[in-house]
């Protein structure tokens, strides 16, 4: 509900309970009370997005108040606040986990059976921007939802999925090959099992954890032939040899699969699959995994890039307070040394005793990290910030590009993959059919 993001206040809007955030809070607690709801769930959290520059901050309140109605009908108390803080103009909804005419929580009455309430909220969603005219993120990732732990746990990087993919990528930087990368993911503190008998063939494990995740449960770059080629490929772009994708492989036949595809398939979706295929130069589903990778390993070398270059800016600005330090503290003690009766120089001590123990610890510093006493200047270690702030934004904005990259061609791979695997289950059906 602030002011600043919301003009003024003009951008709340409330229902069963007060438009003042610490009133609100208590109107939740007392429906709470007033049922004796044992839900450790306290409220609902909805995050509603919309494109930049095609929407007005009412236009945007208003779909966010038709969103509340049709989700919760007048049965729960909620806090719609639409914030112009950003680029994209988005909606927080923020709604009482207890039902005011049943005392039942919202998650016991919306995900019964294979009803799932993110499901519900995702269609209405996207109904009403269809029926504004609005823009609809066509065949959005239909990932399960998450809860509100898990999901903040992943904004900050500290889920426990996104650190175990952070000491996976980290060990695959390290390793000479897989049977090597085994043994990097055991020293670093990370259980993982490779039966490639078996089912599951790859799972892993960090100290704390009480149950395995599959390699596949973290995601297609990390099952064990991906890694494999992972670590193959980030070592020839450590040393410059980033042309790995032999394009000279037999195109496919006009009869074959992504041409059939192309014919079967929505032709928007279509037409955007083909083009990215054009674009990277992919015949078919081998290159176009072997170009997915070459990015990821790209990335991560941009990532180990970006971490040395903020080690260097951690280590600049360090000295950097140091030297300014010794420099301000410097005449003090000058005049201290200047000081000829001892009696002099024990009360000065006494009155600037923080200022010379500054001092010293400044100087003991500087001498211990440049013993031939060459001291950079401010000025220089000013320069050399800039320097490393204009690398970090170049390598950033390339990290952007490379995610960018990844994305497409994850999105790309996913929905050829989906198809064959549809092909292959009607197939099967067809078999069947005429073995009846």
């Amino acid at each position: 509900m602030n002011p600043e993001k919301t003009d003024s206040g003009i951008l709340v809007s409330s229902f069963g309970c007060s438009d003042n955030p610490q009133e609100a809070a208590k109107m939740f607690q007392q429906v709470r009370a007033a049922w004796n709801s044992r839900s450790t769930v306290l409220c609902q959290h909805v995050i509603q997005s919309f494109k930049p520059d095609e929407i007005t901050p009412e236009l945007v309140h208003q779909i966010g108040m038709e969103l509340a109605e049709r989700l919760l009908g007048e049965e729960y108390q909620f806090v719609l606040a639409t914030h112009t803080d950003k680029a994209h103009i988005h909606n927080h909804l923020i709604f009482c986990n207890v039902n005011m005419m049943n005392g039942k929580s919202f998650e016991t009455l919306q995900n019964k059976g294979s009803k799932k309430s993110w499901k519900t909220l995702r269609q209405i969603s996207d109904k009403l921007c269809e029926e504004h005219g609005l823009s609809v993120i066509q065949n959005p990732e239909q990932n399960k939802g998450k809860s509100h732990y898990e999901w903040d746990m992943n904004r900050q990087g500290l889920s426990w999925k996104t650190k175990l993919r952070h000491m996976i990528d980290d060990c695959i930087m390290k390793s000479a090959d897989f049977e090597d990368f085994l043994k990097k993911c055991a020293e670093s503190g990370i259980e993982a099992v490779y039966a490639p008998e078996k089912k599951i063939s790859l799972k892993f494990r960090m100290e704390g954890q009480q149950r395995f995740t599959r390699a596949k449960t973290l995601g297609w770059y990390y099952e064990p032939k991906q890694i494999s080629d992972r670590i193959k490929m980030f070592h020839q772009i450590t040393i410059n040899q980033t042309k790995i994708i032999d394009t000279a492989q037999e195109r496919i036949s006009q009869s074959g699969g992504l041409t059939r595809w192309a014919e079967i398939q929505n032709m928007k979706e279509a037409s955007r699959v083909l083009n990215i295929l054009s674009r990277y130069q992919a015949e078919n589903q081998e290159q176009l995994g072997a170009i997915a990778n070459c990015e990821y390993a790209k990335r991560m070398k941009l990532v180990a890039d970006l971490n040395d270059i903020q080690h260097q800016l951690s280590e600049n600005e360090e000295l950097t307070a140091i030297v300014r330090t010794y420099q301000k503290y410097k005449p003090i003690h000058e005049e201290y040394q200047e000081l000829k009766w001892k009696f002099s120089k024990k009360r000065y001590s006494k009155q600037h005793a923080d200022e010379l123990e500054k001092f010293r610890n400044a100087k003991n510093e500087l001498k211990q990290r440049f013993p031939d006493k060459n001291v950079p200047s401010v000025d220089y270690l000013k320069k050399q910030h800039e320097s490393l702030i204009a690398q970090r934004q170049d390598k950033n904005a390339s990290y952007q590009e490379a995610k960018a990259r990844i994305k497409e061609l994850e999105y790309c791979r996913q929905t050829i993959a989906d198809y064959l695997r549809n092909e292959r289950t009607q197939q099967q059906k067809r078999s069947k059919n005429v073995l009846e």
